[in-house]
This record gives C-alpha cells, sequence and structure tokens, in this order.
C-alpha cells in the first residue's frame, strides 16, 4: 500500500497498469465502432481550402503573356486549368479567378496569332509590291 507522502513514490497512488487509454487508439465507443476519420486528413480534422494563388498567378501570366510572348501565356493557361481543377473539387478558391486566366490566355494565345500572321502577311506583301 502507498501512501501520499510516501518517499519511493512522489507522485501518490498510480492507476492499475492498463487503466487509461486515448480514444482513438485502440478503445471502443460507445457505439461499439472504433471512430472514423475522413482519408484526407488524420485526426479527423478537414483540411481547410487552399487560397487563391495558383489562380490569381496564373490570370497575371495570361495577362503578360498577351504582350511578352506565348510561352508565359501558355504557363498561365497550365496554372489556370490546374487551379479551376483544384476549386471544382473544392480543394482551393477562386474558380472565378481561375476562370478568368484559362479565357485570358486563350484570348492571349489567339492574339499573338493573329499578329504573327499579320506581321509575317504584310511582311510578304511588301515583298511582293516592291
Amino acid at each position: 500500500m502507498t501512501y501520499p507522502q510516501d518517499p519511493n513514490n512522489p507522485y501518490g497512488q498510480q492507476p492499475p497498469s492498463g487503466g487509461y487509454q486515448q480514444p482513438g487508439y485502440g478503445q471502443q465507443y460507445p457505439s461499439g465502432g472504433f471512430p472514423q476519420y475522413p482519408p484526407q486528413y488524420p485526426g479527423g480534422m478537414q483540411r481547410p481550402p487552399e487560397g487563391p494563388g495558383l489562380a490569381i498567378g496564373g490570370l497575371i501570366c495570361s495577362i503578360l503573356g498577351i504582350f511578352l510572348c506565348v510561352l508565359v501565356t501558355i504557363a498561365g493557361i497550365v496554372m489556370g486549368h490546374i487551379a479551376l481543377a483544384k476549386a471544382k473539387r473544392g480543394e482551393a478558391e477562386g474558380q472565378g479567378v481561375a476562370l478568368a486566366a484559362v479565357i485570358v490566355g486563350y484570348v492571349g494565345i489567339g492574339l499573338n496569332i493573329l499578329l504573327a500572321v499579320l506581321i509575317f502577311g504584310f511582311g510578304f506583301a511588301h515583298e511582293l509590291f516592291r
């Protein structure tokens, strides 16, 4: 028998071994089952959605690609599609910004192609009528 002031046991009486189990580590709940956690995040917590960073980056690349080069526009389209897919699944925010990035990117590609056709067209016309 241990006493609360026992010099060999400064913490007082200890519960018998196996007297305490943490929930979720083998202890059954009153319903008879074990706790069920969603597969997204351990511990039963929902993972908060990401911010609209990828969508904003895609929109910036799409806008800059209109004035700089086609490769930047393609990067904006790819980022916009990825952000749009994440937003539709609920993993990220900014579905409207992602859609704008995709639309502006495709318009930018079209404008760059139109500009290239006009430049080459005027160049050939200048050579023909010289």
